[in-house]
């Protein structure tokens, strides 16, 4: 068995990073052993990972974030062979590995992007209005000051169910023609100005346009379904696999 994983201050980031919340659950479901190759498709922290390593399995660790790759290179190190990294969308994860005991994938944004404001994910702290796990390609900016006003309203509608789709990006499209967004604090209160906020809102009035966008820049729905028709494809008989999502 190994152990340690999570005593190295530089590991996978350091203690103070993202702990998986469902650790004991994914675990359990997965029944890593001595022997077993297990996939953790959303490497983040390393979380999962490190304690998969501790049941004595070997990890492929797939993360299409640069940074948490970079982050875990020291955990790779200390595996001592049982730990491969891999910058890649989860959803070509069978292009990875060939077979697999078991696959886990935790679905969505971690905290650890949450907190870096230079990522754009939130507007928790002012940003660049970024939101690409990936750190390349099309950004929330483009999306925001480039699409038509019915397509920003699709996207804010049915990936954010926000109800007032509609009235949100007709603001955006008479906003953005003299002054684009490229902060995340612009867009945040451009929305809650246009919008309103009452007393009983528990929301921010922008965080269902926020979840819009980071779905779409990131295509969430289209990797998740890739993710798991791969997932399929590479484990063995009797494999097992543990999905773990949450939206507020």
């Amino acid at each position: 068995m190994m152990v340690g994983y999570g005593d190295d201050p530089h590991a996978a980031g350091g203690p103070a990073r993202h702990i998986p919340v469902l650790l004991a659950e994914v675990l359990e479901a997965l029944s890593p052993g001595a022997g077993e190759v297990i996939v953790d498709g959303t490497f983040g922290a390393g979380g999962y990972t490190k304690a998969i390593l501790a049941s004595g399995a070997s990890v492929v660790a797939i993360d299409r974030d640069p940074d948490a790759i970079a982050a875990g290179r020291v955990l790779e190190q200390q595996s001592g062979g049982k730990l491969r990294l891999v910058q890649a969308p989860f959803s070509t994860l069978d292009e990875h590995v060939e077979s697999a005991d078991g696959v886990v994938l935790d679905i969505g944004i971690s905290s650890m992007q949450i907190d870096q404001a230079e990522r754009g994910f939130s507007f928790r702290a002012d940003g660049p209005l970024d939101m690409r796990m990936a750190q390349a390609g099309l950004s929330a900016a483009d999306v925001v000051n480039s699409f038509k006003v019915g397509d920003l309203a699709r996207i804010f509608g049915f990936l954010g169910e926000e109800r007032h789709a509609g009235r949100i990006a007709r603001m955006i499209e008479n906003r953005r023609e003299k002054h684009p967004f490229e902060r995340t604090l612009d867009l945040a209160d451009a929305i809650e100005t246009h919008i309103g906020r009452a007393p009983k809102d528990k929301i921010h009035p922008a965080t269902r346009v926020f979840q819009a966008l980071r779905i779409f820049v990131n295509d969430e729905l289209g990797e998740l379904a890739k993710a798991l028709f791969a997932a399929e494809r590479v484990l063995k008989p009797g494999g097992r696999l543990a999905v773990v999502t949450f939206h507020s």
